[in-house]
């Protein structure tokens, strides 16, 4: 049965949650926050019904990992931008045949612009030329290049971005943010990105997880500075405070691009999670709370670029257990019935110091 701790008494406690149940997401001040729909599932809803929940939970923001043409009707008129992802297995095609991105650009997004309204093309998603598929690293600029051509070529390179999903192991150096700099090995193949990008005026999209960080040296990170509930300031830099991992992370990305030309890009977090189980440090509990703490954190800016929102998308909306490994399928803010996995709202006082939602749980179709 699934633990919550409170400082009320426990049948205040459940009537409290019970009479709340309706209004799980429904934050003020949280425009700045998209979630991720992957599919890897096979008890999924129907895709009517997710976006349908999106809207009820006011994600204005959506991002696709492929075309999906489904997905497209019922994201029709809905309001909700998207970010629509170029698949990793097609970015050879897209490189050496032009044509190819051209057809990929008419069907999955001039025939649904602007009723879907595709606001980026992630072409790639964390291709990198020291993890992974490294054989694909050589093909991922010129298929952005061709893709930005065919957007271009119908005049909407001002209304729809085109630009890559990196993952921050790419920085070599991340401590104190101020010294963030990407890998030596890998600057030959980020530094023409970037200057795409700048040209293109495009942003990086990037994924950051302070789980992975925390979970990998949990020695020198500690917990509450991954989850965004430090009491004080962990780190100074330079004048400035770091009172949670997601900013030292953010602020050393944007070291790294002001390193490499690229200090007048925005960043886009593409993805931004924490699994409620399967490896450690999962816990309904830290990841309710990260989830939750992210949602609000992100309205403000990072000490290095402070008061401005940071775009940012939660992984993901649905649990999804067709994903390996085990940690995988534990990234979901609803369960595949639609039931909210976590109150993703934000108590003052201690009142309510976990956001697991228990009920929720017991119905689940996991």
């Amino acid at each position: 049965m699934a633990m919550f701790t409170v400082s009320l008494s426990f049948t205040t406690s459940i009537m409290f949650l019970l009479g709340l149940l309706v209004t799980i997401l429904s934050i003020p001040g949280a425009q700045s926050v998209g979630v991720c729909y992957g599919m890897l599932g096979n008890n999924l809803p129907s895709h009517s019904e997710v976006i349908s929940l999106m809207k009820s939970n006011n994600f204005d923001r959506t991002r696709l990992y492929e075309p999906n043409h489904a997905a497209f009707e019922a994201l029709r008129g809905s309001n909700i931008e998207l970010i629509l992802g170029v698949p990793n297995w097609q970015l050879r095609d897209f490189a050496v045949n032009p044509s190819s991105a051209q057809n990929w650009v008419q069907t999955n997004v001039l025939n649904f612009y602007p009723s879907v309204r595709i606001k980026y093309i992630a072409v790639g998603n964390e291709v990198s030329p020291v993890n992974g598929d490294t054989s694909l690293a050589e093909f991922l600029l010129p298929a952005m290049q061709h893709v930005y051509q065919a957007v271009r070529a119908a005049n909407l390179h001002d209304q729809i971005k085109v630009s890559t999903a990196i993952d921050t192991t790419l920085i070599g150096v991340s401590y104190p943010p101020s010294a963030g700099a990407f890998r030596d090995d890998v600057r030959g193949y980020l530094d023409p990105i970037i200057g795409y990008l700048v040209y293109a005026q495009a942003p990086l999209l990037a994924n950051i997880y302070t789980y992975f960080s925390y979970a990998y040296n949990p020695t020198d990170i500690s917990l509450p500075y991954a989850l965004f509930t430090s009491p004080s300031v962990v780190v100074w830099d330079d004048g400035k405070g770091y009172q949670n991992l997601f900013d030292a992370m953010l602020d050393g990305l944007y070291s790294a691009l002001e390193r490499a030309w690229g200090g007048s890009l925005e960043v886009v977090v593409s993805e931004s999670g924490w699994p409620s189980a399967g490896a450690f440090g999962t816990s309904p509990e830290n990841a309710g709370t990260y989830y939750s703490k992210l949602i609000q954190h992100v309205k403000g800016g990072t000490p290095k670029r402070p008061g401005k929102a940071i775009e940012t998308y939660l992984f993901a909306m649905f649990d999804e257990n067709q994903k390996n490994p085990e940690l995988e399928k534990h990234f979901g803010v609803f369960y595949p019935n639609k039931q909210p996995k976590y109150r993703l709202m934000n108590f003052e006082g201690g009142r309510l110091e976990t956001q697991y939602n228990a009920t929720s749980s017991l119905k689940s179709d996991m």
